[in-house]
């Protein structure tokens, strides 16, 4: 008999309703297991054990929580292998890939651990004659966050580890499709002493996701999937009076300056255009090389790098990357890659038709390289979120720079040279919210935010550091004076001035 996955609510596990999802096994396209799909009365005891709860977890001195995000993350870990393991058997990441995701969502739980210190508001004393002002930053009260397939552990820790180190209780929703983490993350965090109900997990589809949006005691919420789903999830949230941040897709390039260093640009996008088979929101699926010596060059060396890569099951320590997470997923994926034939772009290498020993049944697709794709192709301008990179030829730095600041995503850019004039020019002038300078991947470590521009990022306030705080926090400043019990007079009717 299949496992059930539950929610986690108020501390331990709840059953509730007959509607169930599929969870499968990638490597073998099998169902493993069903996940609960939640409706409005489930998320309704998720804010009544929060609202119970967040009170006095706001009122616990920040240094008291801070030292429970430090024994989560002692917690977490001791449990790495579990944890990875549990990831990849659900996603079909590799291991290492795996416990990468659990790793760069514990840097963030890392920076929330300095809370006390991130906390402190500012002062001025003497402001005027006998006054004092201060600003103080207080929680909001409930947060949510709807999080995706691709990152079980990492963006789930993102949100919660923000939120709730801050003084708030949380609520998240992870993606149907790999939900066993999540609940695995929470009752950590039990296990690390925070109280029941600051932290539940609600497990469900788009029934869940608009109860969210829609309930009046959720203040904040959130997000990071497809653009077309962020902007309905801002559209909804903020119409309903919420403070929003929704993270949508991406379609990343790699610009090749004609001077770059080929053969560590050929290592890099090996790892970054196909590692996690593609299925990364800051993977790397459009190379631009500079000129057509470059490009010719760079094609050269590309081929035999991407035909040695190795497709295997997610346990495979030789792996360089696992199955795509569905069935349809992979369809996808293959629909694009004709698409792209279709459009008159020339494929150079196929991942069609992939099948792995003993494992046909999975949802293998092999690694694929396009040349001389056009702007113009819907194959270009859509994100594919699969193992296929495109190749896009620039004739000189101009068009390179147009391509991704004309693109309607603008998640990450990344500009390989030796030229520090041309990367210092690239990086003032391209329209994408997070650069890399010989950085394929460029994701901000956990003391600076994440977030992107255009269609990629809806909303003002990025994911972690400090402007996750500013987004899981209301600010409110206090003027203050102590009368010394002289007499009042009439200047107390007017506006008070600091003169």
């Amino acid at each position: 008999m299949l496992r059930t996955i539950d929610h986690f609510i108020g501390g331990s596990t709840f059953s509730s309703g007959e509607r169930q999802g599929e969870v499968f096994d990638p490597n073998q396209g099998q169902v493993q297991a069903h996940v609960r799909l939640g409706s409005a009365s489930d998320l309704q005891k998720a804010v009544d054990a929060a609202k119970a709860a967040q009170p006095a977890w706001a009122a616990t001195n920040p240094q008291k929580r801070a030292r429970v995000m430090f024994k989560f993350k002692e917690l977490v870990e001791a449990n790495m292998d579990e944890l990875a393991h549990l990831l990849s058997s659900e996603h079909g990441k590799v291991i290492a890939d795996a416990k990468g995701d659990v790793q760069r969502g514990l840097e963030v739980i890392e920076f929330a651990c300095g809370i006390p210190q991130s906390l402190k508001g500012e002062y001025t004393v003497g402001a005027g004659p006998g006054i004092d002002v201060y600003s103080m930053r207080q929680p909001l009260g409930i947060g949510a966050g709807i999080t995706p397939f691709n990152f079980p552990a990492m963006i789930p820790m993102w949100m919660f580890g923000m939120a709730i180190a801050c003084g708030n209780a949380f609520i998240v929703k992870p993606s149907e499709r790999d939900p066993s983490v999540p609940n695995r993350l929470a009752e950590l965090m039990t296990e690390a002493g925070l109280p029941d109900g600051v932290l539940n997990v609600v497990h469900g589809d788009k029934e869940m996701v608009d109860a969210i949006l829609d309930h009046p005691d959720i203040a904040a919420v959130s997000f990071v999937g497809s653009s077309d789903i962020a902007q309905y999830i801002y559209s909804r949230g903020t119409a309903n009076g919420k403070r929003v941040q929704a993270f949508g897709g991406a379609k990343n390039h790699g610009i090749v300056m004609p001077d770059a260093d080929l053969d560590q640009v050929v290592n890099d996008l090996a790892g970054a255009a196909f590692g996690s088979a593609g299925e990364r929101c800051m993977a790397l699926p459009v190379v631009v090389p500079v000129g057509d010596d470059t490009a010719d060059a760079l094609r050269e060396k590309l081929i035999p790098a991407i035909e040695g890569l190795r497709v295997g099951v997610s346990t495979d320590p030789d792996a360089h990357y696992g199955p795509v997470v569905s069935q349809a997923h992979k369809e996808r994926i293959e629909h694009y890659i004709q698409m792209g034939i279709d459009e008159g772009a020339e494929l150079v290498v196929d991942g069609r038709g992939f099948k792995l020993q003993g494992h046909e049944e999975g949802f293998f697709i092999g690694p694929t390289l396009f040349d001389h794709v056009k702007p113009e192709m819907k194959s270009y301008q859509d994100e594919i979120f699969g193992p296929v990179l495109q190749m896009v030829r620039a004739r000189d730095f101009e068009d390179a720079l147009r391509l991704p600041s004309q693109h309607e995503y603008g998640n990450g850019v990344a500009i390989f040279t030796r030229n520090g004039h041309a990367a210092r020019e690239f990086t003032a002038r391209v329209n994408v919210g997070m650069v890399g300078i010989n950085v394929p991947i460029p994701v901000p470590v956990s003391y600076h935010s994440f977030g992107g521009w255009k269609r990629s990022g809806f909303g003002d306030i990025g994911q972690y550091g400090m402007e996750g705080l500013r987004f899981w926090t209301k600010n409110k400043v206090v003027t203050q004076r102590w009368p010394d019990g002289g007499a009042h007079g009439e200047s107390a009717f007017i506006i008070p001035t600091m003169g």
